[in-house]
């Protein structure tokens, strides 16, 4: 029997300077103290957009159009405990200041500078991609 599958959804919000917004993992959390792009669980019921407009919505306080979000890529990777599927979009378009509502850092990193930044491993991957795209 394979482990449960976990559904994320994450976005590469992209500012006027081609620099991605990334968040860091907060302490008491599990993979606590690394970064990675804004998001979270897909609930029962939700399409991954609208899983991202709730999220970026509650940790961010930004509103985002769906049709703002652009698919990218995707990740695929087993930890321990379960499997996680995270497609990953791209959005350029948001309305609303971003704050960190839920405590967490965040930082504009260049995507030449991602590398600098410890991510999970699921995230890994997903760098380079955003290197050939920005």
């Amino acid at each position: 029997m394979g482990s449960r599958l976990l559904l994320v959804a994450a976005c590469a919000l992209v500012d006027a300077d081609g620099r991605v917004l990334l968040a860091k993992r907060p302490p008491g959390r599990p993979l606590a103290g690394l970064w990675e792009f804004p998001g979270g669980k897909i609930e029962p019921g939700e399409t991954p957009e609208v899983a991202l407009i709730r999220e970026l919505e509650e940790e961010l306080g930004i509103r985002i159009a769906g049709k703002c979000l652009a698919p990218l890529t995707f990740a695929s990777h087993a930890y321990e405990a379960f499997h996680l599927l995270m497609p990953l979009y791209v959005c350029r378009t948001w309305d609303g200041e971003i704050s960190a509502r839920q405590g967490q850092e965040l930082k504009w990193v260049r995507a030449s500078r991602l590398g600098d930044y410890e991510m999970p491993p699921a995230d890994e991957p997903l760098k380079s991609v955003l290197r050939e795209l920005l």
